[in-house]
């Protein structure tokens, strides 16, 4: 499906009351958190959401992010759900959601792996990376491989790199792929492993850097990039981003991350089916 403009203003509106009862929670119990990716760039480019965006990514450091896990069932309120791949065995994704009780954002995926997701805010837990390089390589191949097999166990139909023949046999051998993991893994097995290795730096003394565990192919950034975090205003609001918002932008997103796109290239994350509830 595609957005009609007041259906994705909305959409924006619904994640923002989840983004505002996050952010209530984390400042109730001193938890820190930054915008992240897309959406600290919406609010440095836009003063808030990029025009066609539709969803809201916050990052948090390891320790806050589970001890947000424990705090947050009970401090958001009726009104949100909280699930992360840990507790739900049909979410594919390795991070949580904070989602909007009543709502439904319905895509191919969640559908297959038969997953009840209602409008979210993603949060990301970032992870401490180990100070020798090779270990970090290893550290981060191993972080992909995990949510690579998470994504394979729960659908067979993966967004493959290349069209045509060579598309064709990709998409083949994802589907085999699929019956082989879930007949020799199981989401619990996926979830200790993944956060065996995410975690293995923890107590590393030496350890700068700092990456989204589940995106472990975008490269880490400096700790002092992005902690701690500082006061950025997002749709009149005033929210956390990382410590640096530029250098984290041009780190992201190279240097013309402040230029609009061309229009065929401004995409979103459009559902197959969305109910946005009765009173959004």
């Amino acid at each position: 499906m595609q957005y009609e403009l007041t259906t994705l203003r909305r959409l924006q509106k619904a994640e923002l009351e989840i983004l505002e009862a996050i952010d209530r929670v984390c400042r109730e119990h001193g938890l820190s958190y930054f915008l992240d990716s897309g959406t600290v760039l919406g609010a440095r480019r836009h003063g808030g959401f990029i025009p066609w965006d539709d969803d809201i990514d916050l990052g948090m450091p390891r320790d806050d992010y589970e001890r947000f896990l424990d705090i947050a069932p009970a401090a958001l309120g009726d009104r949100f759900r909280l699930t992360c791949s840990r507790s739900n065995p049909h979410q594919a994704a390795l991070f949580s959601k904070v989602m909007l009780v009543g709502t439904r954002f319905v895509t191919d995926e969640t559908e297959e792996a038969g997953f009840d997701q209602g409008i979210f805010v993603d949060i990301f837990p970032y992870d401490a990376v180990c100070s020798e390089p090779n270990a970090a390589k290893r550290q981060r191949k191993r972080c992909m491989m995990w949510q690579s097999l998470s994504y394979l166990y729960h659908s067979k139909h993966i967004v493959v790199p290349h069209k045509g023949a060579l598309g064709a046999a990709e998409k083949a051998a994802c589907r085999i792929a699929h019956y082989v993991v879930r007949a020799v893994l199981s989401p619990e097995r996926i979830n200790r492993g993944f956060d065996k290795v995410a975690m293995i730096a923890k107590g590393d003394p030496k350890s700068e850097m700092l990456m989204a565990s589940s995106y472990a192919a975008i490269e880490p950034y400096p700790k002092s990039m992005l902690l701690p975090p500082t006061i950025i205003e997002f749709e009149g609001k005033e929210l956390f981003a990382p410590a640096d918002v530029e250098g984290y932008l041009l780190t992201q997103y190279g240097r013309t991350w402040n230029q609009l796109p061309p229009e065929d290239q401004r995409r979103n994350h459009a559902p197959k089916e969305l109910y946005l509830g009765m009173d959004s």
